[in-house]
Formats: structure tokens, C-alpha cells, sequence
């Protein structure tokens, strides 16, 4: 997503995976044409990126009656005849007792502080992200996967015009000048661009806590390699260091590293956050110098990580930079640039304070600006005297080397237990998919649901994220795919005595309903955020109403498939890990002709008391499968239009 779409494991990780829900085109930092936006401008805004922020509409707080309806339809896909019951006894309370009314009306209350910009923002961003004690790595960061840059074969030249251009990018961030994105014509809210540069989650008791440092004042990024920091001051006596001088900036670092590997500091960032607090108290604490070597890596713009590994396939990429080997990075930092020695590059995201639309915009802008030459790269020629890359030696004691091993060997333990596979799909993509007049996103969730059925034999909770950033604040909402439409078109798709006009019909009617389902969501009128707010507001001390305590409340909120639409045509990787340990994680891209699903899940998998060896490979398979028959389906529609 964050993607922690990011509860799932409590609700710590519902938004982690970071999804635009609707269309949003990016070229070179500027949104398509647009149409003139209702919204009107702020004349006092700093900039052109921030000139409809303060004018954005404030999050609602949708009307209690629909939001249970909503919520019925939802669980009723998914559970029994007698469940159901169960669950529509518990709503049917909660609305007549008076609870829901209470409740409804301190939330309207709380939404309705002038000093609350958006009512859900501190209590998701503290009950998703920040209180949320799993480490980031799995659990909550996410990655893309680049294609490779044919001009930039040598790691340090790819990393060098990377670097070029995400500088470029944080110029236009940090003057105000980048255009905001839009939706359907509407401006989106841009705040969580403020977190994207010059900043770093930093571990604390009960709850982590954002740190942001003046990105005008620090010039630096961090270089790791072999384990090894070293900071690169970007500008030289006033003047950005070119690409060729970056280039041999990383040429140095690479040089400097050698061949042996340093203390695994950044392992520490892998960890259950409550022990990576201790730690880094420890490693404060340990030497004054420490201090200051952790202040340059949390201020620097971002963060270049040089692998010495050199992956070959998709799986092998996508795990590389999904996790890589836990030590050569530093998963606090929201934004961690990854160069192999082979020069395949992608990226790793933290998710806690920006979800993934913001960074696959920054990626989008580094990848294709690259791709077509359009990136100002300054002069060949290398200035005399550039200050050597300064090396991090961090002092550390006996306990930190036992801290660090550790952190080692619960990532070793935690990697080995999880799974990734890509299916790239290459027979057809978006512009097929228009032509079977179908909307692509409904399609390959219908294809992700199909897939699931064929594996499983029924349909589950299943997680899409929608974006609600036409709101102040606004982050995602729950797009519950699984409805009682989408269930009878997996079993229409498998029954082989059913016609296909009445396949088709079937899907048609599913699709229908998703997108439905997602506009509802994407103007903050779906059940989850509302649930949550409702649950909220109930006071210390206060008996939980029924509707929280039925079991089906916990079940439907339980996500066997978590997934996320993010796309380019310049990544070949984007996706996250589960965020149940009974399901998959499941990211995906629209190409224009290709489809692509990223997926996760743990080894081993067991659902339900049944045992699934190499599940992963398992659904990647159905996900083939499916796409294959729907696209066969949908394409005789098409063969008989065209003998008309």
C-alpha cells in the first residue's frame, strides 16, 4: 500500500495497503488535465501545491442508519443464515437501545471542533501505525520494484540519477511549487507530503512518535553499504552536486565499504518496536557520538542503500527490496532508495504518516523522468575538492553486539517464515479490459476474488484501500470487496452447467456493486472508519455494545486478502506483506497491456485447520487461472460484437 493499509493484527496495519481508488495520472510532478476544480483557491497559500489545501471539505461523519445497513450487507457475503442473525440482533440493538445514538453524537461532537481538521486523523494514525509494536519491515512497510535502466548499468550511476531526481522532486516538495493531484477534476489533500523528506519514525513506549528535520537546513542523504553509513552532503558551497559527482560519491562509498561487513546498526530497525527502543536508548546512551550519528541518519533527505546482492528474477527483486537482508538499511526512514550491484533498483516505503499514492507519485516522477531523459543532471564535469563521504562509526559495547545479533536472528527467523511470489501476466491489461466495457479495477478484484474461490472453494473478508484525500487529512477507507454479488459470480464462474450470458451477467452485476461500493468509500461514506469512530467514542469504563463483541464484527474485519492498486509502467514490483497470518497480501498493478499481482503470505499456510504448502504459489496459480477464464469469457462477447 500501509500498506499498514496498514486491525488487522489489532488495526495496526488497515491502511497498509496504499491504493488511489481513483484515476490519478502523474507526468513529470504534474497532474493531467484537469477540470476547474470546485474547490476554491486559498490566495494566502505558500505555494501552488498547498493552494486548495485549507479549503478541502472536512472529513464527515457519515449517518448511523446507512453505515449499519452497509455493515450488514457486508457480513452477511461472508458468514451463515444463523450468523447473520447473530449479527443483525446485535445492530438491531445498538440502534433501538440508544448506544448508537450516544455514540454517533460524541463523534459528530468530536468532528465538529474547530480545533479537529479530520476527526479519524490522530486516532488512526496511534491505533494503525504508531502504537502498533510488530516490526515495520513485513508488517507495515511497503516496496516497488523498478525496471531496469538500460543507459545505468553500474550501481553508482543509477544510484547517482535516482538521487538527481528525488532532489529534484524535494525541490518542487519543499517550494510549494508541485502541482497537487486530482481525482475526477478534484484537488487532493497534499499535507502528508510534509512527512516525505528530512524525516524518521523514531521508536518510543507506549507509541512511536514522528520526527521531522528543516529540509532546507539538511542537504545530506545517508549511503549504506556492507552494513556501513556514510553521509553525502548534496550541496558543495552552494551549488547541488551534479549526477556525475554523486556518481562518484557512491563510487567512493562502494570503495570505502571493501568487501568486509560493518556492525549491523540498521538491523536494530527490523525489530519488535518496544526492543528497538531499549536498543536505541542503549546505543545512546553508550556514547555521546551515537547521538549525533543518528540525528544525521533521521534528518537526512532520504536514504540510498547499496546492495551487494544482485537479484534476477521479479521474486528475487521484489524480496530484495521488500526486506532485502535486514541489515543494509534503516526501515524508520520513509523513504529508502535501493541500488543492486547489477544495477536493478526499487524502493522501500515506511509507512506510518503517508500512504503509498504520495511515494508512488516520487517514484513515478524518479523512474520516468529517467526513462525520458528529462531529468537535469548538471554539469559532466567533476569539481576539484569535493568533500569525501563522511563514514559513520558508531560506538558499541558488549550489549549492543548481543542487541544487534539478536535483531539478526529474529529477522532471519521472521523472513523465513514468510513467502513472495510475482505473477506477471502478460496476456492482456487495461486496454483489453475497457474494451470488455468493464471498469479495471472492479476486474481484477473480481479476478483476485475468483482466484480465492478456486483455492478455497468459498469467499472471505476481504480489504480494498480507497483513498479519501479530497478530504483535509484524508488517508484511506475499507472498501469491503466481498458482497453477495461477487459471491455469486465465483460460483456462477465455476459452475460448468451455467451459460455464459449468465457468467456474464453475473460479473457484470459484481462489478457493479464494487464500484458502488469504492465511491461510496472514496467520499468517506463507507462502514469501517465509522465503526472505528464509534467504537472510539466509547468512554473509559464503558460496557462495549454487543455490535463490537459479536464475533462476526472481529471476522468480518479479518482479512484474508488484503489488497492494494498501485501503478506505473516503470515498476515491475510493488506490494507488502499479509497482514493476517491466514491470508495474503495482495498487490497489484493495471498496466496497460499487463496485469501484475504481488503475493504474500506466510510458509505453511493454514487456514481454517487446513494446511496449504506453498499456498503462495498455490493462489498465484488461481490468480493465472482466473484471469485466463474471465478473459476467454468476456472475449466472446467481443468475437460475436465483431461478426455483427
Amino acid at each position: 500500500m500501509s500498506i499498514r493499509a496498514l486491525g488487522l493484527r489489532n488495526v495496526a496495519r488497515f491502511a497498509t495497503a496504499p491504493r488511489p481508488s481513483t484515476t490519478m495520472a502523474f507526468r513529470r510532478g504534474m497532474a493531467s488535465a484537469q477540470p476547474v476544480p470546485k474547490t476554491p483557491l486559498d490566495t494566502s497559500a505558500p505555494g501552488p501545491m498547498l493552494r486548495y489545501q485549507n479549503n478541502l471539505p472536512k472529513l464527515p461523519v457519515p449517518a448511523l442508519g446507512p453505515t449499519m445497513q452497509k455493515y450488514l450487507k457486508s457480513v452477511k457475503a461472508v458468514v451463515s443464515e444463523e450468523e447473520y442473525k447473530r449479527t443483525e440482533a446485535a445492530v438491531k440493538e445498538f440502534e433501538t437501545s440508544g448506544v448508537g445514538a450516544k455514540l454517533q453524537e460524541r463523534l459528530v461532537k468530536h468532528a465538529s471542533n474547530p480545533q479537529v481538521k479530520n476527526w479519524l486523523d490522530e486516532w488512526w494514525l496511534e491505533s494503525a501505525y504508531m502504537g502498533y509494536r510488530d516490526p515495520v519491515v513485513i508488517y507495515v512497510s511497503y516496496f516497488f520494484y523498478y525496471k531496469d535502466d538500460k543507459l545505468r548499468k553500474l550501481p553508482a550511476q543509477r544510484a547517482a540519477a535516482i538521487t538527481t531526481a528525488a532532489l529534484e522532486f524535494k525541490k518542487q516538495v519543499v517550494e510549494k511549487t508541485l502541482e497537487p493531484e486530482y481525482a475526477k477534476g478534484e484537488p487532493m489533500c497534499m499535507d502528508s507530503y510534509k512527512y516525505m523528506f528530512n524525516n524518521c519514525r523514531i521508536p518510543k513506549k507506549p507509541s512511536d512518535i514522528e520526527i521531522a528535520y528543516d529540509p532546507i537546513q539538511h542537504t545530506h542523504i545517508v549511503a549504506i553499504r556492507k552494513n556501513k553509513f556514510y553521509v553525502i552532503d548534496t550541496v558543495h558551497n552552494g551549488q547541488q552536486l551534479s549526477t556525475k559527482e554523486l556518481e562518484q560519491q557512491f563510487e567512493r562509498v562502494i570503495e570505502t565499504a571493501g568487501n568486509e561487513q560493518g556492525p549491523a546498526v540498521g538491523a536494530l530497525t527490523t525489530e519488535n518496536r518496544d526492543n528497538w527502543t531499549e536498543y536505541r536508548e542503549t546505543l545512546l546512551a553508550a556514547n555521546p557520538e551515537n547521538k549525533k550519528l543518528l540525528e544525521q541518519i533521521e534528518s537526512a533527505s532520504f536514504v540510498v542503500c547499496l546492495d551487494d546482492s544482485t537479484p534476477v528474477t521479479r521474486d528475487e527483486g521484489s524480496r530484495a527490496c521488500w526486506h532485502g537482508n535486514g541489515s543494509n538499511r534503516f526501515f524508520d526512514k520513509p523513504l529508502q532508495f535501493i541500488v543492486f550491484d547489477n544495477g536493478k533498483a526499487g524502493f522501500n516505503g515506511e509507512h506510518s504518516c503517508m500512504d503509498g499514492t504520495a511515494t508512488c507519485r516520487l517514484n513515478e516522477y524518479v523512474t520516468d523522468g529517467l526513462a525520458r531523459n528529462t531529468v537535469d543532471h548538471g554539469s559532466n564535469e567533476i569539481r576539484a575538492n569535493l568533500p569525501e563521504p563522511s563514514p559513520m562509526n558508531f560506538q558499541l559495547n558488549d550489549t549492543l553486539t548481543q542487541n544487534i545479533q539478536s535483531a539478526q536472528q529474529n529477522f532471519d527467523t521472521l523472513i523465513g517464515k514468510h513467502e513472495l511470489t510475482v505473477l506477471a501476466y502478460q496476456a492482456y491489461g487495461k486496454d483489453k479490459i475497457k474494451k470488455f466495457k468493464s471498469s479495471p479495477d472492479g476486474y481484477a478484484q473480481m479476478v483476485i476474488q475468483l482466484a480465492y474461490y478456486k483455492m478455497f472453494g468459498t469467499s472471505r473478508p476481504t480489504y480494498e484501500s480507497a483513498q479519501t484525500r479530497k478530504f483535509q487529512l484524508g488517508r484511506t477507507e475499507t472498501a469491503r470487496t466481498v458482497t453477495e454479488e461477487s459471491v455469486a459470480f465465483c460460483k456462477a464462474m465455476e459452475d460448468p452447467h451455467l451459460s455464459r450470458e449468465d457468467k456474464i451477467a453475473a460479473f457484470r452485476a459484481a462489478v457493479k456493486v464494487q464500484g458502488a461500493n469504492m465511491a461510496e468509500c472514496v467520499n468517506a461514506h463507507g462502514a469501517d472508519r465509522h465503526l472505528f469512530g464509534l467504537k472510539k467514542s466509547l468512554q473509559p469504563g464503558e460496557e462495549a455494545p454487543a455490535l463490537f463483541t459479536d464475533p462476526n464484527y472481529a471476522y468480518s474485519q479479518h482479512w484474508y486478502l488484503s489488497t492494494s492498486q498501485l501503478s506505473s509502467e516503470h515498476f515491475d514490483g510493488y506490494g507488502w506483506g499479509q497482514v493476517v497470518n491466514d491470508g495474503f497480501g495482495c498487490a497489484y498493478m493495471i498496466k496497460k497491456n499487463a496485469l501484475q499481482f504481488n503475493v504474500a503470505s506466510v510458509k505453511d499456510l493454514e487456514v481454517h485447520g487446513k494446511k496449504y504448502v506453498n499456498g503462495t504459489h498455490h493462489f498465484k496459480q488461481c490468480l493465472e487461472n482466473a484471469a485466463n477464464e474471465l478473459g476467454e469469457l468476456l472475449s466472446t462477447e467481443l468475437d460475436a460484437q465483431a461478426k455483427l
